[in-house]
């Protein structure tokens, strides 16, 4: 009976000890960080500017997963940060863009505008309402009861607030008007710390103009950049668009990277029962102001070379307040690439496609066939908004109308094709299952364009920015890095939407409600 006795009690002393073990295996803190357009490819061809504790020790000592695939047409910065937390697509989360069109104002508008909640720091409104679909943050609260801490910072609104969910403490990003740190009512915390930092830090706090100059005297990533004066751009506080432009360059990585590090100080992290998250959102796109306007060109790098630094900085912080072992660190990219620089080149575009010249030949030829009207709404991003309430009043079959106006659009010059609503929504026409997963029915417009590669949007009234047509893949990388993550490395392709689900298996929790992906291999038992 001793014996008995004794086996018993070490059995449970055993499983009691493996219990304590598992659970400490789960992170006191998640940072998850996106990049905004980085690239595997550029990280390959810069390696020899950076230093040994930013990207390299990423790849030296995590999980690196060399091919992330977003699996959906259209990526944007917006609705690519709501995919990788929600693990689903557009399609079910509503996030397609950073704008949407209003059909009530007849406006471009910010696809998080909330006119039911006011501005902290900042005179736009917002809130993340829009989202149809739970992320990992959001099913973290969920499953500690409101006990975790969940922060987003981004340069971008839409960004942070993709990034931080319905359920976040509070998310900050950059207003465009004063350069300082700004947030919503929606959300119930401001630390006390923002305050400080607005007035002394950000951007916005000094009224001195700020200066971005060329870190490196030669920079060899692109053996095509030839010989050139090094760079310098000043943003001086009497330009409207200063802080705007400040997005697009190494600066503002910096101040997200200090405000970070004011959240690791005074956050609380890791001092509490429940694991919290910490959501990053960087810049590493071209800076579309450049002098030297070629796809090669010193900025791209310079940005690269100064992040590389900015991540060792925030490294060194995590393993200072947290520790690495109480910490999982993911990185991963947006998974497109804003090619703007080729509309500049001498040798031009294939061809312009101007979108307002389009509806207004769109409109006549709907009104000779349909009779007077404003047939046409609306063009935004490659998507055209018709009347529909005009078509059902006047008795009009819907379907017949859409086929009607996308086989006139098909006809002009630069289009590759054009995708009505129906058919992606109810017949789906065999069109392709990517191009369905980056539309939603709330937000979408009626009739779709895909100009042909290497044409140019031009947009006559500048309302929206021109944009080039280019349909090649990026490498898109994802790191997992601290706490038990063995390092590896992975070369079959990933969705993004993986990202998500997996998190949500580490932490131990359910994954969010929109995802249909399992946890990546690597992390299962």
């Amino acid at each position: 009976m001793k014996r008995l006795l004794s086996s018993l009690i070490a059995i449970l002393t055993i499983s009691g000890l493996n219990a304590q073990q598992q659970q400490a295996e789960i992170p006191k803190l998640v940072v998850s960080i996106v990049v905004d357009q980085l690239r595997g490819d550029y990280l390959h061809y810069f390696s020899s500017t950076f230093g040994e504790k930013g990207f390299k020790r990423l790849m030296n000592e995590g999980l690196v997963y060399h091919q992330v695939d977003c699996d959906f047409q259209s990526v944007n910065e917006t609705s690519a940060i709501a995919s990788l937390y929600a693990g689903t697509y557009p399609y079910y989360h509503g996030i397609v863009d950073n704008t949407k069109y209003d059909p009530i104002s007849k406006k471009v508008i910010s696809i998080f505008a909330d006119n039911d909640y006011l501005g902290n720091y900042t005179s736009d409104q917002f809130s993340p309402k829009i989202l149809q679909s739970s992320t990992f943050s959001d099913e973290l609260k969920v499953a500690t009861n409101g006990a975790c801490d969940v922060y987003a910072i981004a340069s971008n609104a839409e960004a942070a607030i993709a990034a931080g969910g319905r359920y976040a403490n509070s998310v900050f990003w950059l207003d465009n008007h004063n350069g300082k740190w700004a947030t919503s009512t929606y959300y119930p915390d401001v630390p006390w710390f923002i305050d400080r930092f607005n007035s002394s830090e950000a951007f916005g706090a000094s009224s001195n103009d700020r200066t971005w100059i060329q870190s490196l005297s030669h920079f060899n990533g692109f053996p095509y950049s030839g010989t050139r004066n090094y760079f310098k751009y000043t943003f001086s506080k009497t330009d409207l668009d200063n802080y705007r432009k400040i997005k697009q360059t190494a600066l503002v990585n910096e101040q997200i990277t200090n405000l970070a590090l004011r959240f690791l100080e005074y956050g609380g992290f890791a001092n509490r029962t429940n694991p919290d998250v910490l959501s990053l959102i960087y810049y590493a796109g071209n800076y579309k102001y450049a002098s030297y306007t070629d796809a090669y060109n010193y900025e791209i790098q310079d940005t690269y070379y100064q992040l590389d630094k900015q991540l060792e900085k925030l490294f060194d912080a995590i393993e200072k307040r947290v520790g690495l072992k109480n910490t999982l660190i993911v990185l991963t990219s947006t998974g497109y690439y804003d090619s703007w620089a080729e509309t500049a080149s001498d040798f031009g575009p294939m061809g312009e496609f101007y979108p307002g010249r389009c509806t207004a030949l769109l409109n006549m030829y709907l009104m000779a066939t349909y009779g007077n009207g404003n047939w046409v709404e609306a063009y935004h991003n490659n998507q055209i908004y018709l009347n529909k309430k005009l078509v059902e009043e006047k008795e009009i079959n819907w379907a017949n109308f859409q086929a009607d106006a996308a086989g006139f659009v098909s006809q002009f010059s630069g289009v590759q094709d054009v995708t009505t609503l129906r058919e992606w929504l109810v017949d789906d026409a065999g069109r392709s299952s990517s191009f369905r997963k980056g539309m939603n029915k709330k937000v979408s417009g009626h009739l779709f364009i895909e100009l042909q590669p290497g044409w140019i949007s031009v947009n006559e009234d500048k309302t929206q920015i021109d944009s080039f047509q280019r349909n090649t893949a990026i490498l898109h990388p994802a790191f997992f890095w601290g706490g038990n993550v063995k390092k590896e490395h992975v070369y079959r392709p990933i969705k993004a939407t993986e990202i998500a689900p997996t998190l949500s298996f580490i932490m131990r929790i359910r994954p969010p409600n929109g995802t249909k992906e399992l946890p990546l291999r690597e992390f299962q038992p």
